[in-house]
């Protein structure tokens, strides 16, 4: 994984937004919008939401080192990096869906597509393995994130994450004779000390879901 480059676009972004304020804004006008299930303090709630989306853009470069350094260290590093390249491709080459979005209120767009497409993994590692590739519930920051970018434009992006999933990766590419020696090697040791070093999400302080 090459992530300087998506950390570099991410850098751009936040100079952009500091003195350009768009994020703030955008989110202000976004927030009366939201569901009743995401629940923000009563004051400051468009600081709170805007320094969850700025955690949420600035952790995609993190999570995608963590997810390629695990399945290294698991011996899947082919089945997993080209789904994670994809990832890395929607920061660099962006779909076409995604033109015209510009500055961390675009990058949002960019964020989810990446975390979601994690999120897949992870859930077609705990069907086939029991246990996710990295330990990590990002099932409530996604959902909040849909919410922000709206739902019909979201639902595109979800189609992009599954099309991208089912091209590269399904049960078939786990038809190997190694695969029972992978299903060891996700309780040893080494695999768990690379969990470990995986990016926290529980930076998104301050807002919730009540389900």
């Amino acid at each position: 994984m090459n992530t300087a480059n998506i950390r570099a676009q991410i850098s751009r972004a936040q100079a952009l937004d500091a003195n350009s304020g768009l994020l703030a804004k955008h989110l202000a006008t976004q927030l009366p919008h939201l569901h009743t299930a995401i629940q923000l303090p009563e004051l400051d709630s468009t600081a709170v939401m805007t320094r969850f989306v700025c955690a949420y853009i600035d952790q995609v470069p993190d999570l995608l080192d963590a997810a390629h350094a695990v399945a290294r260290e698991a011996g899947i590093e082919s089945q997993i990096d080209p789904v994670l390249k994809i990832a890395e491709q929607f920061f660099t080459q962006p779909l076409s869906l995604l033109q015209g979005h510009e500055g961390l209120e675009g990058l949002l767009d960019e964020a989810y597509l990446a975390h979601r497409l994690v999120e897949e993994i992870n859930d077609l590692y705990i069907n086939l393995f029991y246990q996710p590739l990295i330990p990590l519930d990002m099932t409530v920051a996604n959902l909040i994130a849909h919410q922000l970018i709206g739902e019909d434009f979201a639902n595109q992006l979800d189609e992009a994450v599954h099309h991208a999933v089912d091209n590269l990766l399904n049960e078939d590419s786990f038809a190997l004779e190694s695969v029972e020696a992978y299903r060891e090697k996700l309780t040893s040791p080494q695999t768990g000390a690379a969990w470990k070093r995986g990016p926290c999400l529980s930076k998104q302080l301050g807002v919730e879901l009540s389900l």
